[in-house]
C-alpha cells in the first residue's frame, strides 16, 4: 500500500473542515444542555440550532421557518416522499420520478408502490438528462408529486429543475428535489427553481456525517416524519442531534463563501482530468453531459475490465475512488444509472468515478495519469474479448498496409 492519500471521492463524502469541527466542539462538552429545556445551558443548544437554521435559509434563499433538520439525505427524502403522499392520498395516488434516482428516492417510491400508490419512472437521454416536457405529459389528474433529483450523484448531469417546477407550479403538483449533491457545490434559490421540498446532506460539503435537512416552502401539505415530541415545531420528533447541526450550519456558510472561484479551480482539475483520460487512454467514455454536471465529477466506462478491479489497483497506488454510488458499492448489479443512459452490462460494469474537491491539486492529476493507463492495460491484459479485439485491429491493419 502506498503511504501517498489522494482523495478523489468527495461525491461518497467530505472531510470534515476544522472550522466546522471548531464550531461544533463546544456542544459536546461546555453547552451539552437539552434545548427542549429552559434553563441556560438549554437555551445555548436551542439558540445554536436556530442560528444554524438561519444559515441554511439564508444559502437556500428559504424562510427560517421552512428549514427542518433530519438525520441524513435519505431521511429528508423519505420524509418528503412519504409525507407528501400520506397526506395527499385523498387527492390522488400518483408519483412521477425518473430512472436515475438515488436510491433513497427510488427504494421509498417502491415502498409506496406497495401501499397502493402508482409511481411513473421517467427514462433520460444518453447524458442523462430528462426532457422537462416528459413531466408535463406524465402529470395526470391524480398525480401529487414530482420528484426529481438536482444533479446526478453517479455520472454529475445536472437536471433543468427551474424549467421542471415551472410545470408542476403551472399543473398545482407538488415538486421535491433531492439536491444532496448539489448544495454546497452550485448555487440555489428555492424560488427561482420553483420547488416546494429540497433535501440535503451536510457531509457532502465538508460537514459531519449523520445530519441533512428538508426544506419545506410554507404553505405545503406534508405529514410529520416521526411522532414523539415537540422538535422541529413538531414535525419531525427526536431530541437534536446538536453539535451535527451546528456543523451543518457552519460548513453551508463555508461552502458558499468564494464559491465561484472555488469552483473554477476544480472546474480546472476536472476539465484536464477528462482530457486526459480520453486521450490517453483508448476504448473509454465519458459519462454524463460535458457541460452541465457537477464541477468535480468526472464519471467513465473502460471497457474490457471490472470496475472493482480497477478501484482496488488504485486503492494499492494510495488512490480513492469509486465505481458509483457509495450507497450500493456492495452490490455486485452494474449500475442502474449507466444502464439507464444505455450502456451494455459488460460496460457498465467497467466505471470509474472521480469525484474532486477544493482539496486537490494539479499534482493529483499528474500522479493519478501516471499509473491509471498502466493499470487499465494490466486489466485489459487479463480479458480475452480485449485479446480478441486486438488480434482483429491487427488483422485490419496488415490487411491496409497490403492494400497500400
Amino acid at each position: 500500500m502506498s503511504e501517498r492519500i489522494i482523495y478523489f471521492d468527495h461525491a461518497a463524502t467530505t472531510w470534515v473542515k476544522p472550522e466546522v469541527l471548531e464550531a461544533m466542539l463546544p456542544y459536546f462538552t461546555e453547552k451539552y444542555g437539552n434545548p427542549s429545556t429552559v434553563y441556560s445551558v438549554g437555551r445555548e443548544s436551542k439558540k445554536g440550532i436556530e442560528e444554524a437554521r438561519d444559515k441554511v435559509a439564508f444559502a437556500l434563499g428559504a424562510q427560517s421557518r421552512e428549514i427542518f433538520f433530519t438525520g441524513s439525505g435519505t431521511e429528508a427524502d423519505n420524509w418528503a416522499i412519504k409525507g407528501v403522499a400520506y397526506s395527499n392520498r385523498n387527492k390522488g395516488r400518483h408519483i412521477i420520478t425518473s430512472n436515475i434516482e438515488h436510491h433513497a428516492v427510488l427504494n421509498t417510491c417502491k415502498y409506496l408502490e406497495q401501499e397502493g400508490f402508482e409511481v411513473t419512472y421517467l427514462p433520460v437521454d444518453k447524458d442523462g438528462l430528462l426532457d422537462p416536457e416528459q413531466v408535463r405529459e406524465a402529470i395526470r389528474p391524480d398525480t401529487i408529486l414530482v420528484t426529481i433529483m438536482y444533479a446526478n450523484n453517479e455520472i454529475g448531469t445536472i437536471q433543468p429543475i427551474a424549467e421542471i417546477g415551472k410545470i408542476t407550479r403551472e399543473k398545482g403538483v407538488l415538486f421535491h428535489t433531492d439536491a444532496v449533491q448539489a448544495v454546497g457545490n452550485i448555487k440555489i434559490n428555492v424560488n427561482d427553481l420553483n420547488v416546494d421540498l429540497l433535501s440535503l446532506s451536510a457531509h457532502k460539503f465538508y460537514g459531519p456525517k449523520g445530519v441533512g435537512a428538508l426544506y419545506i416552502r410554507r404553505g405545503t401539505k406534508i405529514s410529520s416524519f416521526m411522532q414523539g415530541g415537540a422538535q422541529e415545531r413538531g414535525r419531525r420528533a427526536s431530541t437534536e442531534n446538536v453539535p451535527g447541526i451546528i456543523g451543518l450550519g457552519r460548513a453551508i456558510e463555508l461552502a458558499y463563501e468564494n464559491l465561484e472561484s472555488k469552483n473554477q479551480k476544480v472546474l480546472e482539475l476536472r476539465e484536464r482530468l477528462i482530457d486526459e483520460v480520453l486521450t490517453k487512454i483508448p476504448y473509454v467514455r465519458l459519462n454524463g453531459h460535458r457541460e452541465k454536471r457537477l464541477p468535480g465529477n468526472a464519471n467513465f466506462s473502460f471497457e474490457f475490465i471490472e470496475g472493482e478491479s480497477l478501484l482496488l489497483m488504485l486503492d494499492m497506488k494510495g488512490i480513492a475512488a469509486s465505481s458509483g454510488s457509495a450507497c450500493t458499492s456492495g452490490s455486485l448489479d452494474p449500475s442502474h444509472v449507466l444502464l439507464a443512459i444505455g450502456l451494455p452490462h459488460e460496460i457498465a460494469h467497467g466505471s470509474l468515478r472521480l469525484t474532486l474537491g477544493e482539496d486537490n491539486t494539479q499534482e493529483d492529476i499528474d500522479y493519478l495519469m501516471e499509473i491509471l493507463p498502466d493499470i487499465v492495460t494490466r486489466l485489459r491484459e487479463m480479458s480475452p474479448l480485449y485479446e480478441s479485439v486486438k488480434a482483429k485491429e491487427k488483422c485490419e491493419c496488415e490487411r491496409g498496409n497490403k492494400n497500400v
